[in-house]
């Protein structure tokens, strides 16, 4: 046996002792180090802004404190079990919502799952860890991409890779937006996920996988996952029209094109079993009014590519001074192939364009123009002008006429945009340092190139520090400033403290379900069933249905987000409707403010109320909106307890008579001002039609002489319905209540998305359910047949016959079996591609390796060390 070869000793290779050194992988290198870079700088931005959980201030601002806030605290009580409805029905909202579009809409990304991992009196706490862990995978991602597309055939540089990839996840829209909607995020991570399934489709290799990971990103977000594949495949048109003959990785284009829509077809088929609900979903929500689009001034524009600019309605395109620059130079980099800088430059100004122009606008956001944020897309430019970026600069460093001309083209840039009104104070000054760091370490670094050897590495070193500096920095800064901004210019919520813990403590003590409704009330926020428990008219969602909606306005229900959040309403007849036996009523004990969690009081009240199922007389007059809210609860309760008097409306003072001692009830759904009783404290209302319909509120009791004087403190000419004052009378409604109970529901029985209930002998007319009709319910009176439910005024009915004693409903999501049956299929499609993927790798029979290229994960990689050959000879001085 031969003696074994002595390796020869190499410096580069081996350390200063001699001793062997593991080899440097970049693919893991560059995204290890974006998410680390990311992570710190997004934790600094927070601190910097002194919010929490690493300061005092709330971050819950606009829907992050309304809707994923509550629904992340629901959402980890019902991982553990610990809610009463089940995947397909949350019992908690709206007098029982369909959930499983809400999952899908809201919480089915994987990172959801954390929640489990923190107390359930720290929602805040889980969601911050969520959205950092997010951002932090969306830098890492975007690293990986970068790293594998290699300048020629030896990786690019991975420090620089880790650098462009943090840039990604630390953009504007990531501050503006993607901080506060976190289930966009998704999208963040989805679109350099998505770029790397192009890639593999080009390259003919990894025909399970890519499919997987386009199921994984639509199941998590479908909604942006659809704007990050539509940037995919612009991704990928480009890198067909770019490659290289002499890429060993490149196929010929049509192969590539099918494969690129075969793993699309069967990753969204993956997803359909979520996707079909939520669509199916959109076809029965409350409508929002129809928006048409108006694109944003090209100063803004172009404003929003500078740090600490914050605005809703234009687009988010910060991606840091220094990656900007490497961006920029990619037209006047002759380092880079011609047909490159040509094609990705095209690239970059066509999609730019495209979210001004209205078409382009509607097919970014799937045919219907969003109502707030028109520019939900932004995040796939920002990633392209990284790709862009690290194309010119991964080579080698841009020569000084490419720097200068990129110098130029964003000198002109900040200058157009010195009017806009997005900008900050912080905009310039945070821009200029960082441009200036940047130079300085583009200066270092032409210095490394001719500079000794001993001097070299530490001339690069600093320049990479500098580099590293103004990027991280600038990114900080304008997170600090942007959340800092938000916090003043739009809505929020208070952070979760002693208040919302008293009110989820006197519910826990006082929920009955189902015996009768438990209502948290009202807090700063929204969605509190879902935070705090019970079984409330409160519920945030995009798939509120369009019934819900409209039988609870009604009624006297306000409403906000156009009528997709309906809001509690404390008023005896619609507890009385909606079987609601306890009421949670709180109030702060000191100002509710930003940097601070509130403090407060609970108090439960419980007062009688029908079972949840009662039994009516045949027949279905409908219920309008726009009618007498006072009439449409009385016919659904089915008695008269409310007298209705002529109003007389002198200026801004009403004038009625009603029975002494009857309390009286103002409702003006439109109205934005006070309205008082004499002598009382004056009501508030928030009327802001369409966005916001005012509740019914409760003004005091008619005195002794039975003359009602309401007056009204407005800004304008109120608008006021035809009918605004009822005047209730609480024997009346006792009477109504007692009726109800004695030939109701003898039990009820609740299940995770069904009910049932025993009636007494005989029950004729028609049982109704408090619950809203929606479609996919389906009930059945005895041992009949489940069929659609029918609607009495809005709610769930079952007809009845006099013979049958059990009625029962049960939920099932519209789309689900559709979805059921494609993603079957899909899977069925993905397991034959892999079977076959498997027998076309062992077809070759005499030792050639066709077909095992589609397998490796580098086509021109050396066996040695994972690297390039090219490289590994380059490092190794051969």
């Amino acid at each position: 046996m031969p003696p074994a070869a002595t390796p020869v000793p190499d410096p580069v290779r081996d350390g200063a002792r001699g001793g062997p050194r593991p080899a440097r992988n970049p693919l893991l290198l560059a995204p290890a180090g974006a998410g680390l870079l990311t992570a710190a700088v997004f934790v600094l931005a927070t601190a910097l802004a002194r919010s929490h959980p690493l300061g005092p201030y709330t971050r819950n601002v606009v829907d992050l404190g309304q809707q994923y806030l509550p629904y992340h605290a629901y959402w980890r009580a019902f991982l553990l079990g610990d809610t009463h409805g089940d995947a397909f029905l949350n019992w908690n909202s709206g007098f029982g919502a369909g959930f499983l579009g809400d999952i899908g809409t809201y919480l089915s990304s994987p990172f959801s799952l954390l929640v489990v991992l923190f107390p359930a009196d720290r929602p805040e706490l889980a969601l911050y860890v969520i959205t950092a862990l997010k951002i932090t995978a969306a830098g890492a991602a975007m690293a990986a991409l970068l790293i594998r597309l290699r300048p020629a055939a030896r990786p690019g540089p991975w420090p620089l890779a880790a650098l462009l990839g943090a840039a990604y996840a630390l953009s504007g829209w990531t501050f503006n937006h993607g901080a506060s909607v976190p289930m966009w995020l998704d999208g963040l991570i989805a679109f350099p996920l998505l770029c790397l399934v192009a890639e593999w489709a080009r390259a003919g290799r990894r025909p399970v996988l890519g499919p997987l990971v386009v199921a994984v990103a639509w199941i998590a977000n479908f909604y942006t996952a659809y704007m990050a594949t539509l940037g995919a495949a612009l991704f990928l048109a480009v890198r067909l029209c770019t490659a290289d003959p002499a890429d060993g990785a490149a196929r010929p284009w049509p192969g590539a094109l099918l494969r690129a829509v075969r793993a699309v077809v069967l990753g969204v088929g993956l997803a359909a079993p979520l996707v079909l609900v939520v669509f199916s979903g959109t076809k029965y929500a409350d409508p929002t009014p129809e928006t048409v689009f108006a694109p944003a001034g090209w100063t803004e524009l172009l404003g929003r590519f500078l740090p600490a600019t914050a605005e809703v309605n234009t687009p988010a395109l910060f991606i840091g001074t220094p990656a900007l620059v490497l961006a920029l130079s990619l037209p006047f980099n002759r380092a880079v192939a011609p047909r490159v800088r040509l094609a990705w430059t095209a690239l970059v100004v066509l999609v730019t364009l495209s979210l001004q122009w209205g078409p382009t606008h509607l097919l970014w956001h799937a045919g219907a123009s969003p109502n707030g944020n028109p520019y939900r897309q932004t995040f796939v430019l920002c990633g392209l002008l990284l790709i862009a970026a690290w194309l010119s600069a991964a080579p080698a460093p841009p020569r000084p006429a490419a720097l200068l001309g990129a110098a130029a083209l964003f000198g002109a840039l900040a200058l157009a945009a010195r009017g806009s009104a997005d900008l900050d104070t912080w905009s310039y000054p945070a821009a200029g340092a960082a441009a200036l760091l940047a130079l300085a370490a583009a200066l270092l670094a032409l210095r490394a190139r001719s500079a000794p050897r001993a001097r070299k590495s530490a001339l690069a070193v600093t320049a990479a520090v500098l580099l590293l500096a103004a990027q991280a920095g600038e990114a900080a800064v304008s997170g600090a400033r942007v959340e800092a901004r938000q916090r003043a210019d739009v809505a929020w919520a208070p952070r979760i403290g002693p208040w919302q813990r008293a009110v989820a403590a006197e519910v826990a003590r006082a929920d009955a379900w189902p015996a009768y409704r438990t209502d948290p009330g009202p807090l700063p926020g929204g969605n509190e069933p879902l935070l705090l428990g019970g079984e409330g008219a409160d519920a945030y969602s995009s798939l509120t249905t369009e019934n819900t909606s409209r039988t609870l306005d009604s009624l006297g229900f306000g409403h906000y987000a156009k009528g997709r959040h309906p809001e509690t309403l404390d008023n005896p007849v619609t507890d009385a409707i909606f079987s609601i036996g306890t009421r949670i009523r709180s109030e702060a004990t000191e100002p509710v403010r930003q940097d601070a969690a509130p403090r407060g009081t609970a108090t439960a009240a419980t007062t009688p109320v029908p079972p949840l199922v009662t039994v009516r007389p045949a027949g279905n007059a409908t219920v309008d909106p726009e009618e007498s809210a006072f009439r449409n609860q009385e016919l659904l309760l089915g008695s008269a307890v409310y007298a209705l008097p002529a109003v007389r409306r002198a200026g801004t003072t009403l004038t009625a008579r009603c029975p002494a001692g009857t309390d009286v009830w103002f409702w003006a759904p439109e109205y934005k001002g006070t309205a008082a009783l004499a002598g009382a404290a004056p009501a508030d209302f928030d009327g802001r039609p369409p966005a916001v319909r005012a509740a019914m509120r409760a003004l005091g009791t008619v005195p002794a002489g039975g003359e009602v004087r309401i007056e009204l403190v407005t800004d304008g000419t109120p608008t006021l319905p035809r009918q605004p004052v009822g005047c209730l009378d609480r024997g009346r409604l006792a009477t109504a209540v007692a009726r109800l109970t004695a030939t109701g529901a003898t039990r009820v029985a609740a299940t995770g998305h069904g009910l049932t209930a025993e009636l007494p002998p005989g029950s004729t007319g028609v049982a109704v359910v408090a619950v809203p009709r929606a479609t996919g319910w389906r009930c059945a009176a005895g041992d009949a047949e489940p069929v659609s439910a029918r609607s009495h005024r809005g709610l769930l009915a079952v007809p009845l016959d006099g013979r049958a004693t059990r009625v029962s409903c049960t939920f099932r999501p519209p789309g689900v079996r559709l979805g059921a049956a494609v993603g079957t299929a899909a899977l069925l499609a993905l397991l034959a591609t892999g079977l076959l993927a498997r027998r076309r790798a062992r077809r070759p029979a005499d030792g050639s390796h066709e077909g095992r290229q589609e397998f490796t994960d580098r086509p021109h990689e050396a066996r040695s060390g994972g690297q390039d050959a090219d490289y590994a000879a380059r490092r190794t001085g051969a």
